[in-house]
């Protein structure tokens, strides 16, 4: 999932809110196989950003998630956010309810 940071998404400082970051790791969460593509539908319980270096107005962040645990009731992913030289921006970890 990428998003591009336009001057919508500025934090009083200039760069990117960490609330767009924080949105992009939790909305790429649900996309593994798995999950939501495949109609299963989830809800998240627990998400945490650690957030590593600023994202400038125009760049290009790329979200990437990964199931780490899928039981019958949770599951718990990591996430990386990256600018298009491949420099970490954020990463963090959600927990998904699964609802049956």
């Amino acid at each position: 999932m990428e998003v591009v940071v336009s001057e919508i998404h500025r934090n009083y400082f200039g760069g990117a809110h960490g609330g767009l970051i924080a949105t992009l790791v939790d909305t790429v969460s649900f996309f593994p196989k798995p999950l939501l593509p495949s109609g299963v539908a989830c809800t998240t319980t627990n998400m945490n950003v650690n957030y590593v270096r600023p994202a400038a107005v125009g760049e290009t962040l790329t979200a990437r998630s990964e199931i780490t645990h899928l039981g019958k009731r949770l599951a718990s992913l990591t996430v990386k956010v990256q600018n298009s030289k491949d420099r970490t921006i954020a990463h963090g970890t959600t927990t998904l309810m699964i609802l049956a």
